[in-house]
């Protein structure tokens, strides 16, 4: 399977979790919007019912009148409900309503009561009804206590709320369709976004992997080859063949320096190598670690000087600070020629610790200044490998410069040369 088709794969996973959470996030809103606005608008039918029903059980259990008769013969079969919306039906032993008069004739048709049927499972829960597919009620059936084996069933007419709630529902079945063409698009947009980062890593990694192959396999070329040689030779003296251990050498130490370098970077990715801060004086370090450099110069005709006014103690790794200054100074090194200069400056501004590594040697070009720091990344292939160069030296300065806070750029330097540039946090 090809990196195009790995990363297609994994985008197409990555919208349809993002899909899915998106429709369930929508659908548990949706649900509790509904079940919240559901309960609202049938709350106050229920407690009318309620009301009702605790009326009938209070005053229907009366005692009876001085002339006889119980109270609630008083207003008819049935009390009058305390709300016009209720529709209180009588049930006989027989499950025929006895109170069709106290209804009236005209809300016994309009609503189909005609076709209304006692059911057992009302009694004491609040219910839905629906009577001729059309009207809609809540409804609660209570025991009649004057009555053996009658009830009272009490109905409300719910069709403005079932309405409000139909329409409600058809909004958010509506909104649900909308939101979900929404999630598509959301889905593929944030799935690009998210596999950016990864296919950049995926690059890099690729990258890394072909330029650490080919870094290592020639000097291993190298050193087989010669090996190869003095193989066939078993009776040649040292002396014979010093050219080719010496070089063997020399390639065995480029090998062991890359594979520290390499080793170096891949703890960095992984924050595996942790830094060791301490009060560090700049200017002291550097003077201190400039001194052999000094001397190396003047013996290639080149000068160093130095210009350090910072006078600043910062919190840092000394031994990382130790390594970032040999980087840059090799460097300087390597790409300047016979009297040519080098100065190290350190100075204060905008209260931050400025560490500048400057020199008068052949520079770099524009695309350099943009890929100096990138890894493998070399100006002169040829003059390099000549130098022993790998291309991963300012790829490691840049680590221990971002793992102290700070930011590190090259420029040029007029009318000739590079400069390095190194903010640090006070």
């Amino acid at each position: 399977m090809n990196k195009n088709k790995v990363i297609r794969h994994q985008q197409l996973r990555l919208i349809l979790y993002n899909l899915i959470a998106f429709t369930l996030l929508f659908g548990l809103f949706g649900a509790i919007v509904f079940g919240q606005m559901r309960t609202t608008l049938f709350a106050k039918p229920d407690r009318d019912l309620t009301m009702y029903k605790s009326i009938i059980e209070a005053r229907f259990g009366g005692s009876p009148l001085k002339d006889g008769s119980s109270e609630r013969f008083r207003f008819g079969r049935v009390m009058p409900p305390p709300s016009p919306r209720i529709i209180p039906v009588q049930w006989d032993a027989n499950g025929e309503i006895t109170n069709i008069q106290q209804i009236g004739m005209l809300n016994y048709e309009n609503y189909g009561l005609e076709n209304l049927k006692f059911d057992l499972s009302t009694i004491g829960v609040i219910s839905n009804l629906t009577l001729n597919g059309t009207y809609h009620f809540r409804t609660l059936t209570v025991l009649d206590p004057l009555s053996k084996g009658s009830y009272i069933q009490l109905l409300v007419d719910v069709d403005t709320e079932h309405n409000l709630l139909g329409n409600f529902k058809r909004i958010i079945i509506i909104c649900a369709a909308v939101f979900i063409l929404l999630s598509i698009t959301a889905s593929i947009i944030l799935s690009r976004k998210t596999m950016k980062p990864v296919i950049r890593s995926w690059e890099k990694q690729v990258e890394f992997v072909e330029n650490a192959s080919h870094e290592l396999r020639t000097p291993l070329t190298i050193i087989q080859n010669k090996l190869e040689l003095l193989q066939t030779m078993p009776d040649k003296k040292i002396v014979d063949t010093f050219e080719n251990i010496a070089l063997s050498l020399s390639e065995t130490r480029r090998l062991s320096r890359l594979t520290t370098d390499l080793l170096t970077l891949a703890r960095a990715d992984s924050t595996e190598t942790q830094l060791e801060k301490q009060p560090v004086d700049i200017d002291e370090l550097i003077h201190e670690m400039c001194s052999p450099y000094i001397e190396i110069a003047e013996l290639s005709d080149k000068h160093i000087w130095l210009r350090l006014t910072s006078k600043a103690r910062i919190q840092a790794d000394p031994a990382r600070l130790h390594q970032l200054m040999v980087i840059l100074l090799d460097n300087a090194l390597k790409y300047t020629k016979e009297n040519d200069s080098i100065g190290i400056s350190t100075y204060i501004k905008e209260n931050r610790v400025f560490i500048e590594v400057s020199d008068t040697g052949i520079g770099i070009s524009e695309e350099g200044l943009r890929r100096v720091f990138d890894r493998f990344y070399r100006e002169d292939r040829a003059r390099t490998r000549e130098s022993g160069g790998s291309g991963l030296g300012l790829s490691i300065a840049q680590w221990i410069v971002h793992s102290h806070h700070g930011t590190i750029q090259a420029l040029h330097n007029h009318p000739k040369g590079a400069i390095i540039r190194i903010r640090l946090p006070k």
